[in-house]
């Protein structure tokens, strides 16, 4: 039975919900189970903890919102670079029902008898499932309301104001370890439940966010603590290592083992995944996935310019790099780029029939997550792909950066975290006294770390950023930094060395054509009348005047989008966090907006 057909499980926070009247609140279900009646055994306690996954373990594939993505106009960060999202126009802070469904088995699971180490599993889930709930909300507010069990229209603190940052956090990290403490080791499920060790992923990514948070914002005013949970960090990240129930997945095959964890039918028996998401075909249970191939955005240049070559030196450091074509770029790449980005030679239905990316999008066009056999893509909801939600990688990567930061990191920490990582793909190992030796500029400017172990600090993050792209934490990634600045920056695309046709496929032929407008075609008339014929073409001016991207340089240079031509503006600290929707703080006037909102 779902926790939401339980008694009083409907009334949401007051708070929370603009359309939420007394009326309604003090109104129960006419066909519900009672809480009397309920909670009695640990089973009780597992069947409505199953009624909390959906609503509380997202799998995110995508890095929506962030600089790992182009031509996305119309997303939140596009409203917010371009001044257009404020306390009117903001969404969010209308998912507080979930808390009160995880609140309202915490507040009646004493009732239960039995086994006291399963009810304090059960607990235990309960708790990890809060901890998430409110990291997210940190993340995006700071300071909120913090509700330790579930309200009614009566209770006093129904309209209370925001919870310091502070307090708010050392719940969060008391739930973790109370769910550390008392989930079980094992699950029958594999990975598709929650056991002892997805909390402890859950605690290593939080305290390394709000560690590092806590150091690059002064101004939270935490930054005395920051180092307390860089630690707490490092301690769950090494109880994940030295449990040795994880592995990277490395079978030799360099970018297809990489491919296997985010295309696969089922991730049952994979160890390096810790927690999955199920996509049952036999059950009817699909998921979007198809939708991250050129579709409402594409991956960023900034993102491409990123990873590596194969011999392990950057990109950006090869004569020319900002002037290389389309299908060049992917050449003698780490094989992550041609996982996570549509290749030249791609194809959706694995045959001779090429995936042609769309500059329009900006041309890189997200392959990671896609469902690679055509059996596994059947429309919307309906692609059945497991989704991984804590990775061992992940995990690893929480380890060094957080040892990097306390100046703790040996080149054994990187033998056993990175390094491991870039063998399953066969690149060259990260070396401690090469990397700050050797500061690479642009990732320097990029981020503009400080002291003696910047270097490596920063290959950190670049490994971060490609390891995980498309996984969901870009974003939280550049706030805890306090990089803003990647933000400000407009997304770019593929680079174009003149209008005309382009091949995107790799054959020498043109596949698309980039005119200046849909009436002349000087550019492509040299190519042959089969080519023109097919090619697909698009358009720097539409009959309108305008159409959505640009070249940067007028008739070459990287792509750019149109809403980007005015400028882009990050305003810090403001931007790193969201404003309270105002419909919310009329309701509750103890709700005060901060950080310049």
């Amino acid at each position: 039975m779902k926790n939401k057909r339980l008694y009083l499980s409907l009334i949401i926070l007051g708070c929370a919900a603009a359309s939420c009247n007394k009326d309604f609140l003090q109104r129960n279900p006419q066909t519900e189970i009672s809480p009397e009646a309920y909670f009695n055994s640990p089973q009780d306690l597992n069947t409505y903890i199953n009624g909390l996954f959906d609503d509380n373990l997202s799998a995110p594939y995508d890095d929506n919102n962030s600089d790992n993505v182009s031509g996305n106009t119309g997303s939140e960060m596009d409203k917010l670079v371009h001044n257009t999202l404020d306390e009117n126009t903001v969404g969010g802070w209308n998912d507080w029902d979930v808390l009160r469904d995880i609140n309202f088995l915490l507040d009646n699971a004493g009732k239960a008898k039995g086994d006291a180490a399963d009810i304090n599993h059960y607990i235990g889930i309960a708790r990890y499932f809060r901890a998430r709930f409110y990291f997210e909300k940190i993340a995006t507010y700071s300071d909120v309301p913090w509700y330790g069990h579930a309200l009614t229209d009566v209770d006093p603190d129904l309209y209370k104001g925001r919870d310091p940052r502070s307090a708010v956090a050392d719940s969060v990290l008391a739930d973790l370890q109370f769910a550390v403490d008392n989930i079980k080791v094992d699950d029958k499920d594999n990975g598709t439940r929650v056991n002892k060790y997805a909390a402890l992923a859950l605690m290593s990514r939080f305290c390394l966010f709000e560690g590092t948070f806590r150091k690059y914002h002064d101004e939270v005013k935490l930054a005395g603590t920051a180092e307390s949970f860089l630690q707490k960090a490092v301690s769950a990240a090494q109880q994940v290592i030295s449990s040795n129930r994880y592995v990277i997945y490395n079978n030799g095959k360099g970018g297809e083992d990489y491919r296997t964890l985010f295309s696969s039918l089922s991730l049952n028996g994979n160890k390096e995944i810790i927690q999955w998401r199920d996509y049952p075909q036999s059950l009817g249970k699909g998921n979007n996935t198809h939708t991250v191939l050129g579709w409402t955005w594409s991956l960023s240049q900034s993102l491409v310019y990123s990873y590596l070559m194969k011999d392990g030196t950057p990109f950006t450091s090869q004569p020319g790099y900002d002037k290389t074509g389309f299908t060049a770029t992917f050449k003698n790449r780490d094989p992550r780029l041609a996982e996570t980005v549509a290749y030249p030679g791609f194809s959706t239905t694995q045959d001779n029939n090429l995936y042609i990316a769309k500059p329009n999008l900006g041309a890189y066009d997200q392959l990671k997550f896609y469902p690679r056999d055509p059996k596994q893509r059947q429309g919307w909801e309906t692609n059945y792909t497991a989704l991984p939600v804590y990775r061992y990688a992940e995990v690893l990567l929480n380890f060094a950066e957080a040892k990097a930061e306390l100046g703790s990191l040996t080149q054994a920490d990187l033998d056993i975290s990175v390094n491991l990582l870039r063998r399953r793909v066969q690149m060259p190992d990260l070396n401690l006294v090469t990397a700050n030796g050797n500061v690479d500029p642009v990732l320097n400017a990029a981020y503009q770390v400080s002291g003696a172990n910047k270097g490596v600090l920063l290959e950190i993050r670049r490994e971060r950023r490609v390891e995980l792209a498309c996984e969901g934490l870009r974003l939280k990634d550049i706030n805890r930094w306090r990089a803003g600045a990647r933000l400000q920056e407009a997304p770019q695309g593929m680079y174009v060395p003149a209008l005309g046709g382009i091949d995107m496929s790799g054959d020498n032929v043109a596949d698309i054509a980039i005119l200046p407008n849909t009436t002349d075609t000087s550019s492509i008339a040299g190519l042959p009348a089969d080519v023109r014929a097919k090619l697909s073409r698009f358009y720097l001016t539409d009959k309108n005047g305008e159409n959505n991207f640009y070249l940067d340089n007028g008739t070459n240079g990287h792509i750019k989008f149109t809403a980007d031509r005015a400028g882009r503006t990050f305003k810090e600290p403001q931007f790193y966090y969201r404003p309270i929707p105002k419909q919310q703080t009329i309701l509750n006037d103890k709700l005060k907006q901060i950080f310049g909102w």
